[in-house]
């Protein structure tokens, strides 16, 4: 099975692309066979649209809080809501962002997803530190526009399966430890220390998602070295996308909020609280 982990960013170029890894899954062995980096948004839209078949994550939120949305009267079903969101300016969209928050109180200023919790990330209308609105408002109108199947929100290609990711839920099964920095100064030897942890783990199989990968010595050379991560990230969704192959609805909870969406590999039912993934972080499928 080829699986893909898209590495993404609302603004795409030379310093800071997109980045995808390639890899074909054997059982439970994902063997990473290149890694593609898209400068601009011709050269992904262009990979995006070109046949499969694949299976993959991609790091940006594919949807927003039924909170959020219900309070604003936007559609209440993907499709449309991807829609009206990218017929929105990013200025539009951070605007309406900022008076949601502004009109709440200090500390719930944010309207949460359900999968936040157990995924560890930022709330999707989130505009900075991580700007992951703009990620969701560039990302996922361009899934809707290259016709692939978002699995649990819309049905495409069903050669081209796409699913929510996020690296650093599959990283924190393996260290709590920081691993990255875009800021130079920050890329300390204590966060490559941790990178090389990390990817001792996926290559052992040593961590709770079962998946071990194969990658050639100059590749996991220039995974540790790299402190962005850019390319780690890249392979951490594709761990996701290989794991979430192996099980039920691709261990999503179904039928899925078709305005929030999930992160692969988030928990999720039942009696455990959000945020839990099991005893010593292991990831358990429930529901």
């Amino acid at each position: 099975m080829h699986i893909v982990g898209v590495d993404f960013t609302s603004a795409p170029r030379r310093a800071k692309p997109i980045t995808v890894a390639h890899g074909h899954l054997d059982g439970r062995v994902l063997s990473i066979t290149r890694i593609d980096a898209f400068s601009d948004w011709p050269s992904y839209e262009a990979w995006l649209a070109a046949p499969g078949p694949w299976l993959g994550a991609f790091d940006f939120p594919f949807g927003l809080s039924r909170e959020l949305v219900e309070h604003l009267g936007w559609p209440l079903q993907w499709p449309e809501l991807v829609t009206h969101c990218a017929s929105l300016s990013r200025t539009e969209l951070r605007t309406t962002f900022k008076a949601f928050c502004d009109a709440r109180p200090v500390g719930s200023k944010f309207a949460h997803r359900a999968t936040d919790g157990p995924a560890g990330s930022s709330p999707s209308m989130k505009w900075v530190n991580p700007p992951v609105a703009y990620m969701f408002h560039e990302g996922a109108r361009r899934l809707l526009e290259a016709g692939v199947t978002v699995f649990g929100l819309h049905a495409g290609d069903p050669q081209r399966v796409a699913l929510e990711g996020y690296p650093g839920l599959v990283a924190r099964l393996v260290t709590r430890a920081s691993y990255k920095s875009d800021e130079r100064a920050k890329q300390t030897p204590e966060r490559r220390a941790a990178r090389a942890a990390i990817i001792a783990a996926l290559e052992d199989g040593t961590h709770p998602m079962g998946v071990r990968v194969h990658m050639k010595k100059t590749l996991r050379r220039t995974l540790i070295a790299d402190g962005t991560a850019d390319w780690l990230d890249a392979v951490l969704c594709a761990v996701a996308a290989a794991w979430a192959a192996g099980q039920p609805d691709y261990g999503m909870p179904m039928p899925m909020d078709a305005v929030e969406g999930w992160t692969a590999g988030a928990a999720h039912g039942d009696p455990t609280p959000a945020g839990e993934a099991g005893r010593n972080g292991v990831l358990k499928r429930r529901g």
